[in-house]
C-alpha cells in the first residue's frame, strides 16, 4: 500500500508539472518521515539521518563521473563545428539513395552518438544544421523534425551512452559489455530509420539525389577525419580495456577541446565558461534525479517490493518469452510518461532480478531496457527529442507527433528483433570479453 501511494504521488506531481527530481524525492521523503509507515521500534532520528546519507550515496560513484564528462565533451564538439562535417561526410556516403539527405542525417546521428551519449545533445547539435537543409530540399518541416528526433534517440543506444552508464552503476553489469552489446542494436535502429526515410521519400518525392562519387567521399572524409576520431578513440579505448568508461570520458573532453579549438577553430577560451555552465547544469539535473531516486528506491526496497513482484510473476506462470514481452510492453508505456533516467533508477532494481525467470543474459536485458526507454524519447508527452526538434523546426508537438509515428513503429520492430534474437546483442561482447 505504501509503495502504491508513493507511485501515485509521483505521477500526480509529474502531471502537475513539478520537476522530475522533486516529484520522485518529495513523496519518498514524506512517507519515510510519516509516523506509522515503519514499525514503532524504528529510530526516527536515525531515519532523518538516513535521508542525506542516501542522497549522497546515490551519486557517490566513480562510474557516474562519466555523466558530466560526456555531457561536456558532447557540448564542446557540438560548438566545435563538427555537425556540418559529419552531415557532409554522411551525405557523400548515402546521398545517392532515395531521400539521400534524410539518410545522411541518420548516418550522421550514428556518428555523433559515438561522441556525446546524450539524445538531447545529438538532436540539438544536428537539428540546427540538418532541419533547415532538409526543408530547403523539399522535405516537410514536420518530417524533417521527426527524422532528426529519431536520429537523436540513437544517441543513447550507440555507445558511449549515459543511460547505460547509469544501468551498469545500478546493477554492477559491466558497462563496457553493455556498450559492446548495444552497438549492433544501434546499427539496426539506424538502418530501420533509413528504411523509413527511403520509403517516405519514394512515396512523396522528397529530396534530391546525386551520383555516387569516390572523390567526393574522400574530400568529405578529409574534412571530417578529426571529428570521426572521437568515437574511434573513446570506443576503442573502452572496448580494448585500455581505459575505464570514466577515463574515456575525460579523454573525450581533452580530444574535443583539441578538435574544437586547434583544428576547427570554432571554439575560443572565452566561450568555455558559458559552455561549462550549460553542460554541467544538465549533468547536475541528471545526478539530482539519481540522488532523489536513491531515496525512493530505498523506500521501495524496505517495503519488500522486489520480492513481492517476483512472487507475483512466479504466480502468473508465464513462459520466458511471455514474461519478456510483458516487461518490454510495460517499459514502452512507462517510457511515454516518465523521463529515461528516472525510469531506470525506479524500475531497474525491481526488474533486473527477473532475468533469471526470463532466461536471458543480464547484459542483454540491460541493453533492451535502455533501448526500450530510448523509444520513449520519441513519444509524447515527455519525449525529449520531440521537444528539442520541434523547437528548432518551429512546429507544434501535434505536427511532429503525427510525423514521427512511422519511426516509432520501425523502432518497436527493431526492439522486438533485439529482444528475441539474442545474438544481436551478445555476439560482440562474447567475441571481445568472454
Amino acid at each position: 500500500m505504501i509503495v502504491v501511494l508513493a507511485f501515485a504521488a509521483l505521477f500526480l506531481l509529474i502531471a502537475l508539472g513539478l520537476p522530475i527530481a522533486l516529484s520522485i524525492g518529495m513523496p519518498a521523503i514524506g512517507l519515510i518521515l510519516t509516523p506509522g509507515v515503519f514499525p514503532p521500534e524504528v529510530d526516527w532520528a536515525g531515519l532523518g539521518q538516513t535521508i542525506p546519507q542516501l542522497l549522497f550515496a546515490g551519486v557517490d560513484s566513480f562510474d557516474l563521473l562519466a555523466v558530466p564528462l560526456f555531457m561536456l565533451a558532447g557540448s564542446i564538439m557540438e560548438r566545435g563545428g563538427i555537425s556540418q562535417q559529419l552531415i557532409d561526410f554522411s551525405d557523400s556516403l548515402v546521398g545517392w539513395m532515395p531521400g539521400g539527405l534524410a539518410c545522411a542525417v541518420i548516418v550522421a546521428s550514428m556518428f555523433f552518438a559515438g561522441i556525446s551519449g546524450s539524445a538531447a545533445a545529438d538532436t540539438a547539435a544536428l537539428g540546427a544544421v540538418a532541419i533547415p537543409a532538409l526543408v530547403r530540399q523539399g522535405y516537410p518541416a514536420a518530417f524533417s523534425a521527426a527524422l532528426v528526433a529519431a536520429g537523436g534517440a540513437i544517441g543513447v543506444i550507440i555507445p558511449p551512452s549515459i543511460p547505460m552508464v547509469i544501468y551498469g552503476f545500478l546493477t554492477n553489469v559491466s558497462i563496457a559489455e553493455l556498450f559492446a552489446g548495444s552497438m549492433m542494436v544501434g546499427l539496426l535502429f539506424g538502418l530501420s530509420f533509413m528504411a523509413v526515410a527511403v520509403w517516405k521519400s519514394l512515396r512523396h518525392g522528397y529530396g534530391t539525389r546525386r551520383p555516387f562519387s569516390l572523390r567526393f567521399v574522400l574530400h568529405a572524409l578529409r574534412g571530417a577525419l578529426w571529428s570521426l576520431g572521437a568515437p574511434v578513440i573513446v570506443l576503442g579505448g573502452i572496448l580494448s580495456g585500455i581505459v575505464t568508461v570514466t577515463e574515456a570520458a575525460a579523454v573525450a573532453v581533452f580530444y574535443a577541446l583539441v578538435v574544437a579549438m586547434a583544428v576547427n577553430r570554432k571554439l575560443h577560451w572565452r566561450d568555455l565558461p558559458a559552455l561549462l555552465v550549460e553542460s554541467q547544469v544538465i549533468a547536475a539535473t541528471i545526478l539530482f534525479i539519481i540522488a532523489m531516486a536513491k531515496v525512493f528506491t530505498w523506500l521501495v526496497a524496505m517495503q519488500q517490493t522486489p520480492l513481492l513482484v517476483q512472487n507475483a510473476i512466479s504466480a502468473m506462470a508465464l513462459p520466458p518469452w511471455g514474461l519478456l514481452l510483458l516487461v518490454m510492453g510495460g517499459l514502452l508505456v512507462v517510457g511515454c510518461v516518465m523521463e529515461t533516467t528516472a525510469a531506470l533508477i525506479l524500475l531497474v532494481p525491481v526488474l533486473a532480478p527477473l532475468t533469471v525467470h526470463m532466461g536471458i543474459d543480464p547484459m542483454h536485458f540491460g541493453v533492451l531496457v535502455v533501448v526500450n526507454l530510448a523509444i520513449g524519447m520519441l513519444t509524447p508527452p515527455v519525449g525529449i527529442c520531440l521537444f528539442v526538434s520541434c523547437g528548432i523546426a518551429g512546429i507544434t508537438l501535434g505536427q511532429i507527433g503525427r510525423a514521427v509515428i512511422p519511426f516509432v513503429v520501425a523502432a518497436i520492430t527493431a526492439l522486438m528483433i533485439a529482444s528475441y534474437w539474442p545474438p544481436l546483442t551478445t555476439w560482440l561482447p562474447t567475441l571481445i570479453y568472454r
